[in-house]
């Protein structure tokens, strides 16, 4: 049975669907004003992951992940840029889907955008005022009480004393306590009238923690599966999340919430100030997205990524070896996983372990070295199937090992083909060294050939 690392317990824990068959999973998306970076990517290929192991399990997943199309952020962009806050969001949303179908991430079920649900949040927020967990601040911006929810501190394991209010969390002396959070921010002047709403508090625009609350429970009711996002949501944002959902229905709001480990650069903590901060996009320009995605699967989710050259480096060979074995034993026609065989069933007992890819991945690498040894093409689709499960491995074997990165520049595959042609040549004339010689220069060029039974193929180191 599948069992789930559960932060609000801190304990893994045997996963108990509350409609049998069926998951109903909320991840944290994009605030998009701007390409997105490496921690993005990891959020996008982990929990993309978690849909494609529990649908590969049999159970029907509705897979919500929103987009923050409304934040201090995004209007401070948009005026900088002398555009509309719409233009904005619309350009980086293109340019998130571009980023996620290259690592091949799949689209989730529902992408929901804040903008369009500013009524189900003002709704969510009047019903906290009616509880009175919401009050109207000094400021005239609404705020949630946090002292007055019993709850609060239960996912951050803090007690209130100990909590301070998050980076994204407004410290203004209008609130009743440094703790509150806004709800809804009261327009002011300067601002734009795209980002200007009537309510019931006067014209304003929602705060950030509640846009997912009211999204959640409007596409997956108010008491869902799984709630996911990178480990640096646990507070304040989903333990805000947790104080407005279940003071506004008064029960349980999420069963499993489950969060990514953060990713560092060469050992430190991934961050603009460090200058250690890569887009997915100038990673794509230098590693193949396929061996990006390998790179962050290759980890357990939980724990921290560490991305630097030599890593990527050492996942594009890894992947190499993988891709070599179906290359040299061709994978026998397409079909689905064999769930009995040995290594399949190894595979399934990682996966269940609290998704534990970096275990699945072991046993890819057995399964790789078995088809290798045993040259069966039954083996070779198994290992070609199991490899789908996680999102990897569906591309032509040759495409891939000629495939360079993707701004190395150097020779093109006429060029080597060109090469090898004239090789062949000089081995026929029994110019031995010339031939030699067109090798080492390949092989400088960081082209191995590989000479077989039906002549010479190649790849790239």
């Amino acid at each position: 049975m599948l069992s789930i690392y559960n932060t609000l317990t801190r304990s893994k824990e045997v996963f108990t669907p509350i409609e049998p068959g069926k998951v109903r999973m909320y991840v944290c998306g994009m605030t998009v004003y701007d390409f997105c970076h490496l921690g993005h990517a990891r959020v996008m290929v982990v929990f993309d992951m978690v849909a494609r192991w529990l649908r590969a399990s049999g159970l029907d997943v509705n897979y919500v992940r929103n987009i923050t199309d409304i934040d201090d952020k995004i209007i401070r962009r948009a005026q900088e840029n002398g555009e509309s806050i719409r233009q904005l969001t619309d350009r980086f949303i293109a340019a998130m889907h571009e980023d996620a179908d290259a690592l091949g991430v799949l689209r989730p079920d529902h992408e929901p955008r804040a903008t369009d649900y500013v009524v189900q949040m003002q709704s969510l927020i009047s019903r906290l005022e009616q509880k009175g967990l919401a009050y109207v601040a000094a400021n005239r911006d609404v705020c949630y009480a946090v002292r007055k929810f019993d709850g609060y501190g239960k996912l951050s394991g803090k007690s209130l004393d100990e909590l301070r209010a998050g980076e994204r969390v407004d410290v203004a002396q209008d609130k009743n306590d440094p703790l509150d959070f806004v709800l809804w921010k009261h327009a002011k002047a300067e601002e734009p009238g795209e980002v200007k709403w009537d309510s019931p508090w006067g014209a304003g625009r929602p705060g950030w923690h509640i846009e997912c609350s009211a999204m959640s429970s409007e596409l997956l009711g108010d008491h869902f599966d799984i709630h996911g996002g990178g480990m640096d949501l646990q507070f304040p944002h989903h333990e805000n999340e947790i104080a407005q959902s279940e003071g506004a229905h008064g029960h349980a709001f999420v069963n499993y919430w489950m969060h990514n480990g953060f990713v560092r650069v060469d050992d430190e903590k991934m961050s603009k100030s460090l200058g250690n901060f890569f887009t997915i996009r100038e990673v794509l320009q230098k590693y193949d997205a396929e061996v990006v995605r390998f790179f962050i699967l290759r980890a357990h989710y939980r724990s921290a990524l560490n991305y630097s050259d030599a890593h990527l480096e050492d996942a594009r060979s890894a992947l190499t070896r993988l891709y070599t074995a179906l290359k040299n034993v061709p994978a026998e026609g397409e079909g689905e996983v064999d769930w009995n065989e040995a290594h399949a069933r190894r595979f399934r007992a990682a996966m269940d372990d609290d998704f534990n890819t970096a275990e699945a991945m072991a046993v890819l690498f057995e399964l790789a070295n078995e088809v290798n040894r045993s040259v069966s093409p039954g083996l070779a689709r198994q290992l070609k199937a199991l490899g789908a499960v996680l999102g990897l491995l569906q591309r032509d074997p040759v495409a891939f090992l000629q495939a360079g990165a993707p701004d190395a520049g150097g020779l093109d595959a006429a060029a080597i083909e060109a090469r090898i042609a004239a090789r062949a040549a000089a081995k026929k004339n029994k110019d031995y060294a010339e031939a030699d010689r067109i090798r080492a220069e390949l092989a400088e060029a960081g082209i191995v050939l590989e000479d077989g039974a039906g002549g010479t193929t190649w790849r790239r180191a």
